[in-house]
């Protein structure tokens, strides 16, 4: 059973990234930059704010972190979005979620410029990524595109099914993995909370490629896994644990011991989908700075 380990190819990802911030530099000129908003103190969004900006320091790139009380209004958060639009030494920005509730996401995701939007989540980025055009995708899921790329996992002609339809990483990811690309080809079965119990079963049972994103802890188990299948676990939750030194233990959406008897390869979590989503961010970074879009 192989372990799809995010560190290892996260770690190839970021060495291809330092290779050209070490050449940017060497050629005297500036690196890309990333500029993160975070708003209250989520201790989960804290934690990825901080691994994002640890991540940029380590492949050379430039960051800024900009933090907002929790009860900030949606208008000064514009605005500072609008700033970070113009000023030409950021080249992505990102808002962590989730906002607070009396800030509007979709208002927030769509003041992102979309050139800037190192996140994918821009309705203009997620319409060029439906027709296959040249764009930012969605950081998780480009994220399990590396990974997959990384470990020579075949999609072509396999049957994926995907549990989770968000707009983040479930529906992204069905449209991604069955469109004429590396790494698509797949023919691909999207299921969500709707999809009665035992017709899901029967659909993971015939998954040779399973994604699971729901947030619910060991949601699948072995009885759901088909033999030698791949399981790529996104789900990430804090389980309140008194026996765990910090209080809780992060559970995936898999039940692991139960999935390695099964699988032929499986995410951990943590370990796994997380990493990469960095990676997928730091790509999309790179992109920005080179400019390749022809948004106008």
């Amino acid at each position: 059973m192989l372990v799809l380990d995010g560190k290892v190819a996260s770690a190839s990802v970021k060495a291809i990234l330092l290779q050209k911030t070490q050449a940017l530099k060497a050629a005297g000129k500036r690196t890309p930059h990333l500029a993160a908003i975070l708003v209250g103190n989520n201790g989960a969004s804290e934690t990825y704010v901080a691994s994002k900006v640890k991540n940029c320091e380590e492949t050379g790139f430039g960051s800024s972190l900009i933090r907002f009380d929790d009860n900030v209004a949606e208008l000064d958060l514009l605005a500072k979005i609008h700033e970070l639009n113009n000023d030409k030494t950021v080249d992505g920005i990102l808002v962590q979620l989730p906002l607070p509730k009396h800030i509007n996401d979709e208002k927030i995701i769509e003041a992102i410029h979309p050139d800037k939007d190192v996140d994918g989540f821009h309705p203009m980025n997620i319409g060029r990524m439906v027709q296959g055009l040249d764009t930012f995708i969605p950081a998780t899921p480009f994220g399990v595109l590396l990974m997959l790329e990384y470990y020579k996992i075949e999609t072509k002609g396999k049957h994926v099914v995907v549990i989770g339809r968000s707009n983040i990483v479930g529906r992204p990811m069905s449209i991604l993995l069955s469109g004429n690309r590396p790494k698509g080809d797949a023919t691909v079965t999207l299921c969500h909370r709707y999809t009665p119990k035992e017709e899901l079963i029967k659909l993971t049972q015939l998954a040779d490629i399973l994604v699971v994103a729901v947030g619910i802890p060991e949601f699948v188990n072995a009885a759901m896994i088909k033999p030698g299948a791949v399981i790529i676990d996104v789900g990430i939750t804090r389980v309140e644990d008194a026996t765990a030194k910090k209080g809780f233990r992060i559970k995936g959406d898999i039940n692991y011991e139960q999935a390695i008897t099964k699988a032929s390869a499986v995410t951990p979590v943590p370990g796994g989908v997380g990493l990469m989503t960095i990676a997928g961010l730091l790509m999309n970074t790179m992109k920005a700075y080179e400019g390749k879009f022809y948004h106008n």
